[in-house]
Order: structure tokens, then C-alpha cells, then sequence
């Protein structure tokens, strides 16, 4: 159940503070607060909540608010409610009327709102906020903005990135181990619960005990390695045929345990297979059993070539708006993205953009033949045999300009929380990293705070210039 909050957002001059206290008008969490559009989210927030039996639900502005500030600040869940009980400025941007000494809400309920709060909700939030940023005195001049007679005009920015979840690093006889482990507990569970019959041998003791020898030893051979991969693999064979006796004569698994039966049965099938067959590759990898939904993201890069995470796509227009394009766990081809990605900014601004700004990967034949069509002029060397002359200008300038969705990473992974996902759900993992895009803009696009960003071309649009605008904190 939801009601809808009908009163008036209150101003800087309602917030009742106590002991004389005066809040001060510049700070970031009050400027920030004037620049959402809570009313037009609270209309999209309210269709989420069809029954009008239950218990009233919290606020949107305090359900989204907690979240933005946690992904700001890092905090975590405890750390989050304890920081908004001490700080009057979070509470005046959560839009409570009077300063209190106690959070509005437990810290088990951030859980709820970030289920609540998915990734098309905040999508949705994401583009109300830069459809009032574009429509700011900063823009108006924008030239690039401006289409006369269907022309192209604009710059467009696409690449993929990837946010690593919270967990450790995978490796075949640690995943085996944890496996082997959360069954003996389950049989555990089975004896304690309803004592069947007599308690079957696991050796566990055994078991644990290889494991930790291979596990310490400072060099792991390949040869003392399947040695061990062979061992637990049938310790899960085995165990795993004593669950199935049990459930073959009536007794069941509770919920707890329901999940992780499955995702150790089809790790089982993983690891058995390329163990027989001598091979590290195979389709849908279980990397975590608690979060199996995750999966390798080949990446290349020189610190980390594998991340474990999911993998999404962001666009970049000339403005300096960011928007999430694309987002799973499982790996894609970015290529894929590029066509829609552009469609979605002609339905924007009603004309396709003048030029588009991607990596190599998305340089396929489809993809240029896609731009040539439509008048795109897509960066990069054309096809066939490299030119011996030097990059022209107007390469150097692509490539320079292109540089912007990089730093947009970095903030997004630096300064709001996309750099380690902490989310142990596979939904609120896809709506922590679209928060975190969301985030990003709302501290990066507004004058004063990080950045303002201008593509600006000529009349003639033959050339382009690259302006930032910083200021100093």
C-alpha cells in the first residue's frame, strides 16, 4: 500500500531545526534537493503499489533520497541510518519537516527500497532529472542542440564497462569445497530436523583436511590439484545422493537451502565436465554459489583481465548527459548496442546525431554501413589497409573528446559505488549500478560541483572544440 504525498515539498525557510540552528543555503545536499523533480517521480512511484491494503509505504523522497546518499557517501546499511540520525541535512533532503535524533527508518528496510526501486524505475528517474538539466540556462545556448531542417547535429559517446561484485576470486577446488560444505550442513539439517535414519559417513573431517593442504601449500601443482578436484567431486556425488534419498521419501528442503541444492547440482555438472574433458571453458560458469547469477567478464585490462560482475553499456551525448543503455550479467557483444542506442537518441532530439564516438569493438560493417545510411560520420580509421600519413586533426579530436565516457566511469566507480558492488540480490545488483549512473549525473552535470560539460562546433561543423568548466570547491 502506497499514499500518495499531496502536500507541498517544503522549502529552506519550513525545515524546522531546533536550538537556533540555521542550515546553510550553498550546501550540496540542499542545492541537490531543489534540482530533482520529486513530484513528477512520486506520480511514477505510486503505480508500483496497485493494492491499497497494508501498511502505508515510506515516502519516495525518503526511499530514493537514502539510497542517493548512500551511494554518495559509501555507506553501509547501519552506517546509512546512523549518519542521517547526526546530520540535519540529510534529513531535510529526505523532505522530513523537523530535525530528529532517529532515522525514519531500520536499516532492513533499504533492502525493500532498493527491490522497489528497479532498474526501470531509475532509468525513469534518471531521464526526468536530465530532461529539467537540459532545459537549464547553461543549454539553452547550445548550438549543437539545434537541428534546422532534419540535419544532423550532435555528438554521441558509447562504451561498456563492468562493475565487479563483492566476492572472492573463483577457483575450481574452493568453489568445490564451499559446496561440499553448505551439503553437509543440509544433511546436518536433515538428522537434526527429522532423524530419518541413521546418519550417514561424509568423512568431513577427511575432506577438510586435503583441502587445506592444497590450499596453503605455496606451489599447486596441476598433478596435486585434479588430485584434489577429483576427490571433492565425488564427495559431492555422494552427498548429493543422500539429499536426493531423503527427498525421495517425503522429507523437504526448506527455502533456505532450496537455492543452493540447485546451484550445487548444476556446479557438480560444471566441474565434472571440465574435469572429464580437461577443460577451464563452459557455457554459464557458476564463479559464486551465493550469487550464481554472476558470471567472467573478459575485460583485458592489465590489472584486472576478468571481473565478476555485470556488464553495461553507456551513452554520452553532447550535453554530457549519461544515459544506461544496456545492462545483464551475462557477457554480449557490444556491438549489438550500438544501432538501438543511437535510435533512442533520435527519439530524443528528433535528428540523428552528426557524429558518433566508440572503441574498435563497435566498428563492424553492419554498424558502419548503419552510420553511412543515416549521415553518422563514426570515429575511427576506416576498413582495409592502415593510411602510411600521419591522424588528421579531426581524428585527434575524436579521440580526445571520446576520452569523457572514460572519466565518466571513473566517477561513477570512484565517487558512486560502481567500483565494488555490494548487493547480494541479482535485482538490486542491476539497480545498484543503474543508482549509481543516476548519481552521477546529479553531481557532475550541475555547475559549481564537479564538471559541465560542452561539445561545441562550428557553424560550418567542420571542426569541434572540447570545453570543461571547472570550479574550484
Amino acid at each position: 500500500m502506497y499514499k500518495t504525498v499531496t502536500e507541498h515539498q517544503i522549502t529552506f525557510f519550513d525545515f524546522n531545526q531546533s536550538c537556533g540552528m540555521q542550515l546553510e543555503e550553498k550546501n550540496e545536499w540542499v542545492v541537490l534537493s531543489t534540482r530533482i523533480d520529486w513530484g513528477a517521480l512520486e506520480k511514477v512511484y505510486a503505480s508500483l503499489f496497485p493494492s491499497h491494503k497494508g501498511h502505508p509505504a515510506k515516502p519516495l523522497r525518503m526511499a530514493l533520497g537514502a539510497l542517493i546518499i548512500q551511494k554518495r557517501k559509501k555507506l553501509s546499511d547501519r552506517a546509512l541510518v546512523k549518519e542521517i540520525a547526526e546530520n540535519p541535512y540529510l534529513q531535510y533532503f529526505l523532505g522530513i519537516q523537523q530535525y530528529s535524533h532517529k532515522c525514519p527508518f531500520e536499516a532492513t528496510s533499504l533492502v525493500a527500497f532498493r527491490k522497489r526501486l528497479n532498474v526501470s524505475f531509475l532509468t525513469r528517474a534518471n531521464e526526468l532529472f536530465l530532461g529539467k538539466a537540459g532545459a537549464t540556462p547553461e543549454h539553452t545556448g547550445d548550438k549543437v542542440c539545434v537541428s534546422e531542417d532534419g540535419e544532423n547535429s550532435g555528438t554521441f559517446i558509447l562504451d561498456a564497462t563492468c562493475s565487479p561484485s563483492n566476492i572472492k576470486y573463483p577457483q575450481d577446488f574452493v568453489l568445490l569445497n564451499d559446496g561440499r560444505v553448505k551439503l553437509e550442513e543440509m544433511i546436518d539439517y536433515f538428522h537434526k530436523t527429522y532423524a530419518p535414519w541413521k546418519k550417514p559417513r561424509t568423512y568431513r573431517e577427511v575432506a577438510r583436511r586435503e583441502y587445506l593442504a592444497v590450499a596453503k601449500s605455496k606451489k599447486r601443482t596441476t598433478k596435486k590439484l585434479r588430485s584434489l578436484i577429483r576427490k571433492q567431486l565425488e564427495c559431492l556425488r555422494r552427498d548429493l545422493g543422500y539429499l536426493e534419498a531423503y527427498m525421495a521419501e517425503g522429507y523437504a528442503l526448506p527455502a533456505k537451502y532450496a537455492d543452493f541444492y540447485l546451484t550445487i547440482m548444476e556446479l557438480y555438472r560444471q566441474q565434472k565436465y571440465m574435469f572429464d574433458n580437461h577443460t577451464h571453458r563452459v557455457e554459464g560458469r557458476i564463479v559464486s554459489i551465493s550469487q550464481p547469477y554472476l558470471r567472467p567478464i573478459v575485460r583485458g585490462k592489465a590489472k584486472n583481465p576478468t571481473e565478476f560482475g555485470a556488464k553495461y553499456d553507456v551513452s554520452i551525448d553532447e550535453k554530457g548527459h549519461a544515459r544506461l543503455e544496456k545492462i545483464q550479467f551475462d557477457p554480449y557483444n557490444e556491438s549489438s548496442v550500438f544501432q538501438k542506442a543511437v535510435e533512442a537518441y533520435y527519439q530524443r532530439t528528433g535528428h540523428y546525431p552528426a557524429r558518433a564516438l566508440v572503441d574498435q569493438i563497435y566498428r563492424t560493417r553492419k554498424n558502419r554501413d548503419y552510420c553511412k545510411e543515416h549521415g553518422i560520420r563514426m570515429s575511427g580509421p576506416k576498413l582495409g589497409r592502415p593510411s602510411r600519413k600521419a591522424s588528421t586533426k579531426e581524428e585527434y579530436q575524436d579521440n580526445t573528446d571520446r576520452i569523457e565516457v572514460e572519466r565518466f566511469f571513473s566517477l561513477d566507480k570512484r565517487c558512486s559505488g560502481a567500483g565494488l558492488i555490494m548487493t547480494r540480490l541479482s535485482d538490486t545488483t542491476l539497480s545498484s549500478i543503474a543508482l549509481s549512473v543516476f548519481v552521477t549525473n546529479l553531481f557532475a552535470i550541475p555547475a559549481g560541483n564537479i564538471f559541465l560539460l560542452y561539445f561545441a562546433e562550428s557553424e560550418s561543423g567542420s571542426d569541434s572544440s572540447h570545453f570543461i568548466e571547472f570550479e574550484a570547491a
